[in-house]
């Protein structure tokens, strides 16, 4: 073997990524998928990204912003949402703006046609308030990861795919297929909270990045103490940094993977 190998070998392994490293063709997806909307945390995370010259992904509540939204909670004070303002900057800077319903219910335990008129008034919004937003380009995140039957068949007449709970479309596999198909998906997610999710992602994408290939996506929230299930700024700096170096791995918003 020679040296420049060996060293890269060696670099890699104390990073926990495996050899398969050297292969050039991307046989892994990953998206880190932002709920919710923080102010704050949304333009850490969108600097934190653009640092590595990546787009990041984040999801909104539509209504979060305004005075009558109020499904607060103790992770989710309305304090801290920010509003299309904020949301029109962060897309022109080149990261993914995404539904993320209109006020944060669980639209599996509210009567069918609350929950459609709850889709309804929240992509009528984005697409009133959201500049150049592609209805039949977007991708709606439902809150809790938590979906049915008849509201995905509903939604996916609308949008090009829904993200949903991995209980839910991936049973016992970690990731997604690669799809080949780019509409009337239906994305498997994973995430963790109330707690710090910092070691749940390290230990999920080392996992991801010693399997045999696919696209992981996993539910985040805010950044250091805000929302539930918050990642640290730091460990997000150190991860994006670490796995930038992955030659098989490309991480990418839900958007991007499905042009």
């Amino acid at each position: 073997m020679f040296r420049r190998n060996f060293l890269k070998l060696t670099s890699l392994a104390s990073l926990g990524l495996n050899s398969n490293s050297f292969i050039n063709e991307i046989s892994h997806y990953l998206t880190l998928s932002f709920d919710d909307g923080f102010k704050k945390s949304c333009y850490k995370t969108a600097k934190i990204f653009e640092d590595y010259g990546l787009k990041a992904s984040m999801n909104i509540i539509a209504s979060g912003h305004l005075e009558s939204f109020t499904n607060e909670s103790e992770w989710m004070p309305k304090k801290l949402l920010g509003d299309f303002y904020d949301w029109n900057n962060l897309k022109s800077r080149g990261h993914e703006i995404m539904p993320h319903s209109w006020e944060h219910l669980n639209l599996t335990k509210i009567p069918i046609e609350n929950a459609k008129n709850n889709i309804d008034k929240c992509l009528e919004y984005f697409n009133n308030n959201l500049d150049n937003f592609s209805q039949s380009d977007s991708i709606f995140n439902y809150p809790y990861n938590s979906s049915n039957k008849e509201i995905d068949e509903y939604l996916l007449k609308k949008v090009k795919a829904v993200r949903t709970a991995g209980r839910l479309v991936l049973k016992n596999n970690l990731s997604n297929k690669i799809p080949n198909e780019k509409k009337n998906l239906r994305l498997g997610t994973w995430g963790y909270g109330p707690d710090k999710s910092d070691a749940f992602v390290e230990k999920s994408i080392n996992r991801f990045l010693k399997s045999d290939g696919g696209w992981l996506i996993l539910t985040l929230h805010g950044l250091d103490n805000e929302g539930w299930g918050p990642l640290s700024s730091n460990y997000l700096d150190k991860l994006l940094n670490r796995l930038i170096k992955v030659n098989y791995l490309k991480i990418k918003t839900i958007g991007d993977v499905l042009i």
